[in-house]
Order: structure tokens, then C-alpha cells, then sequence
């Protein structure tokens, strides 16, 4: 099942669409890190995105796509449509759902951000809100596609990348002391198991097997009576 969060931008009020009923869209052929199929970014900004998309990628795994759209009909809301190209081009699938997709949508005036679920932990509303204030509401006003666009993506791969790196980090760190307890409780096993062997339980067990003491000479002589003879029958312990 997946799990999206979305963040909708709707600068200007648009077609309010019928609640319910949408038609299922023909969604286009992705071209990459950046499709930008309404025109609205102009290449030196597409260059400077593909970049950034591609190190996030080759760094964390996260997969990251930025669209332009003309609309979303027969979508009512950017929304919608940024959900089902987030599904049918299967982005971060193949990353175990570490995928975002940034969204603009001219007709609507609406911009949207889609989190696989693995991302959802670390990029929160806040920081979407904020973005949203901060490069993508002026996007829409002043026109400036490419460098708010551009902006928003840098956030956005700062903020996955630094989180999963300090994930990975911190898993690597904890596999470590894993592997360094099972050791140390190896060796004490070890330890245990050569110093409390059956034949080192007495240090000299020759000694209590009368080994060294059994001559076969009559032991002290006969008027010790009960010293007579060797001191094997003895049990000396």
C-alpha cells in the first residue's frame, strides 16, 4: 500500500471541479529527472535541476522528478493528478519508496509535492509550508519557474539527503557494536570453556590419581599398620 503525504500550493482560485467522478488521466512518458512539458523552465535551470536530482540519487538513493503541466484535467486539483503520476511511473519503487515528485501545474496555478513513505519522517508540513511561502506561492506571481523550482528541489534534496545519510550512519554505527558485543561474548565463552574443563578442574590430577605416589614398595613400612603398602587404596585427595 502506499503512503503519500501531499502538499498542495493553490495560489489563485481555480475550477472548483465536481467533487467525485474524475476521469482516469492519460498520463505523458516521463523524460527524466526533469519533464517539463509546460515549457516553464528555461534549460540552463533544467541543467541546474538534473543535477541536483541526480547526486540525491547516486548519494542516498532518494529519486526525486520535477513536472511542469499544462493542467491536470481532468483532474479538479493538481493534487490528483501529482498522485496518480507519483503511481504510474512507479517513482522510488524501486528505492523501497524513498521518491518525491514536485509538481507545477499552470492552468490551476497549484503546486504540489508527493513523499514516498519512507520520506514521510523526515520532511514534515512545516517545512512544505514553508517552502510553499517561501519560492513556490511567488513562483506563480512573478513567473520565475525555473529558479523557484530549482530552489524548492535544492530544500527538498538537502533536507532527504542529510536524514537518510544520518540513518545509514547511525544503522552502520549500531551493526558495529552488534557484531563487536557478539565478540566479546564469544571470547568470554571461550574463556569460561578452557579454564573449567573436566581435566583442569584439579591441577594436579596425577597427584589424586596417585600417579606419583604409588611405588609398589610397601609404602612406610610395616609398623605403621595402617600406612602399610601403597597409598593408592588411600583415596588422598
Amino acid at each position: 500500500m502506499l503512503f503519500l503525504f501531499v502538499l498542495l500550493v493553490w495560489v489563485s482560485p481555480g475550477s472548483a471541479g465536481a467533487a467525485g467522478g474524475e476521469k482516469k488521466s492519460v498520463f505523458p512518458t516521463p523524460l527524466g529527472y526533469v519533464s517539463d512539458y509546460a515549457d516553464l523552465i528555461e534549460p540552463d535551470w533544467q541543467s541546474q535541476i538534473r543535477a541536483v536530482c541526480k547526486e540525491l540519487e547516486d548519494r542516498t538513493g532518494v529519486e526525486m522528478i520535477v513536472v511542469t503541466i499544462e493542467t491536470a484535467s481532468p483532474h479538479s486539483h493538481a493534487r490528483g493528478y501529482a498522485q496518480g503520476l507519483y503511481k504510474e511511473w512507479h517513482i522510488g519503487a524501486a528505492q523501497q519508496e524513498k521518491g518525491m515528485l514536485l509538481l507545477a501545474s499552470l492552468k490551476e496555478r497549484q503546486a504540489v509535492v508527493v513523499l514516498g513513505r519512507n520520506l514521510l519522517p523526515v520532511i514534515g508540513k512545516p517545512q512544505l509550508d514553508e517552502l510553499a511561502s517561501q519560492y513556490l506561492i511567488p513562483m506563480f506571481e512573478n513567473a520565475g519557474y525555473g529558479e523557484s523550482l530549482y530552489r524548492t528541489a535544492v530544500a527538498l534534496a538537502s533536507t532527504a539527503g542529510s536524514a537518510v545519510q544520518a540513518a545509514g550512519q547511525t544503522k552502520r554505527t549500531s551493526s558495529a557494536g552488534f557484531w563487536m558485543n557478539v565478540a566479546a561474548a564469544l571470547a568470554m565463552l571461550f574463556a569460561l570453556w578452557r579454564f573449567t574443563r573436566p581435566e583442569r578442574r584439579h591441577p594436579f590430577q596425577r597427584w589424586r590419581r596417585g600417579g606419583y605416589w604409588s611405588t609398589g614398595q610397601g609404602g612406610f613400612g610395616g609398623n605403621f599398620g595402617g600406612f602399610g603398602g601403597s597409598t593408592r587404596g588411600q583415596g588422598l585427595k
